[in-house]
């Protein structure tokens, strides 16, 4: 532990301050709001949530779920869950059909909205995720990345973050984990502050959502 002592000549006093607290302290108090926060959510929107739970089974015709193993923090993996927007709807040779010939009139609608990001309130409640930070990608990913680019597993992932409010699936990887790296080296009550705000103004003026004529964004291969 690192000590900083601060003497205040005019009192003839002594301060004694634990840097390694101050430094911990941001992150302790993140985690404690986003369980508060995301209780809160989960209660008050669990009927909207029904709601769309219902109309996805329907019109998906089986699972309104969407889930997958995803690395978090330190890489650790845990299950993400999202409202399923797409059919698994394949071709005569057993491949999934493109992104824009599976997804759902309702599940459009969602996430452009970005109401399919709704049940990763249950990642943030157990702790698995953040409300701000990275975004989880796909396993895979993992033994692509360049000692600087898994840095972004520093911090836990988050359901909005940097690379989200400033372009999402418009941008390149290059980008994308620039942003990621740039919150994981400036994160603060302010930042994620910013980021939250931008995301609202997003909420209300979609943009952004799909990456060409893919509904998500091309697989990283190392080099894109």
């Amino acid at each position: 532990k690192f000590w900083l002592n601060l003497n205040v000549k005019s009192f003839g006093t002594t301060f004694f301050i634990n840097i390694s607290l101050l430094k911990n302290s941001y992150h302790n108090i993140k985690r404690i709001a986003d369980f508060l926060v995301a209780a809160f959510l989960l209660v008050v929107l669990s009927p909207l949530q029904l709601g769309i739970y219902v109309l996805m089974t329907f019109q998906n015709g089986g699972s309104a779920l969407f889930h997958q193993v995803r690395p978090g923090k330190h890489g650790q993996f845990f299950t993400i869950y999202k409202f399923k927007t797409m059919r698994d709807t394949r071709n005569a040779d057993g491949q999934l059909l493109p992104d824009h010939k599976r997804i759902t009139t309702i599940g459009r609608i969602v996430r452009k909205l970005s109401l399919d990001e709704l049940p990763q309130l249950w990642n943030v409640l157990k702790g698995e995720m953040s409300f701000v930070g990275p975004r989880p990608l796909l396993p895979e990913y993992l033994p692509l990345y360049s000692p600087e680019q898994f840095q972004r597993h520093a911090v836990s992932p988050g359901i909005t973050g940097w690379a989200q409010v400033n372009g999402r699936n418009k941008l390149s990887w290059k980008e994308k984990f620039d942003l990621d790296l740039y919150y994981v080296q400036h994160q603060s009550f302010a930042l994620d502050l910013k980021i939250l705000g931008m995301t609202l103004l997003k909420l209300i003026r979609p943009t952004d959502i799909n990456a060409g004529q893919n509904i998500t964004m091309e697989p990283f291969n190392g080099n894109n």
